[in-house]
């Protein structure tokens, strides 16, 4: 009962709200790290891009809403290309006239292929991995994948 009837002042309710955030941070924090989460091929990972058939050759396709541009080269192979640029993680923008991605913020351009073309930045935009399944293009919009340049390893076929 006394601590009803104990003053609670500005300093003490100052001090016991943020008490009580930090501590709903430290429990969020660690109900994260307990979370049974499981890796791997959820559906919530994969993101349907459409049918393989609706897919020209040579063409670059933006799925701004999943932060990817989906490019489809000359001989049918396909790139999931983030749209973060690697220096400073601004939304690149594919210029259909230059055929190459331009990130708005520093100038850095990239080929079609995700390459440096002109820097600051210094290492080919990421990409996504795809899988094709029942005609589906699906693209796992949670794993970027990090690399230097353009490899033809990196290209998926139907």
């Amino acid at each position: 009962m006394r601590l009803f009837e104990q003053k609670i002042n500005r300093r003490n309710f100052i001090k016991r709200t943020i008490q009580a955030i930090l501590s709903l941070n430290v429990l969020y924090i660690f109900s994260s790290l307990l979370s049974n989460k499981k890796e791997g091929n959820t559906l919530d990972e994969w993101y349907e891009a459409g049918d393989i058939n609706n897919f020209k050759n040579n063409h670059i396709y933006p799925y701004s809403s999943a932060h990817f541009y989906l490019s489809k080269i000359e001989n049918g192979g396909m790139l999931a290309i983030s749209t973060k640029c690697t220096h400073l993680g601004c939304a690149v923008q594919f210029n259909q006239s230059k055929d190459m991605f331009v990130c708005p913020c520093h100038a850095s351009a990239f080929s079609k292929y995700g390459e440096v073309v002109s820097p600051p930045a210094t290492r080919a935009l990421d990409i996504y991995p795809i899988s094709i399944q029942d005609n589906k293009v699906m693209v796992n919009v949670t794993k970027p994948i990090k690399r230097q340049k353009y490899e033809a390893s990196q290209l998926t076929y139907a």
